[in-house]
């Protein structure tokens, strides 16, 4: 059995961390939905996925980039999302997923 001390030390405060900080998304995952309470009292909803024991939000706007993306390509398995700004200027970009492709020099020396 643990001490106060102990749990104190180990807790960690629930968060819901923003899908854009994942540098690989997979679109099949599961999305919940989720709900908040904003700094001036008011209640508001978000839907949020779970990767890892922990919670990612997702905007609106960035499951509407992956809906075009889908439309011209329907075999699309993962995106990267570029966040730009804070708060309530906070912008998203949708992206194909490209993994890291290594230098022709590298591919020719290995």
């Amino acid at each position: 059995m643990a001490t106060l001390r102990e749990e104190a030390m180990a807790y960690e405060p629930p968060q819901t961390l923003n899908i854009a900080d994942l540098d690989k998304i997979p679109i099949d995952i599961e999305l919940f939905d989720g709900q908040g309470k904003a700094t001036d009292g008011e209640i508001f909803k978000y839907k949020f996925a779970k990767i890892e024991d922990k919670e990612y939000r997702v905007a609106g706007s960035i499951i509407g980039g992956i809906k075009s993306l889908l439309a011209k390509i329907p075999s699309l398995s993962h995106v990267t999302v570029i966040k730009q700004g804070s708060g309530m200027n906070t912008r998203y970009q949708v992206i194909l997923y490209v993994a890291e492709v290594k230098p022709v020099e590298e591919v020719i020396e290995g």
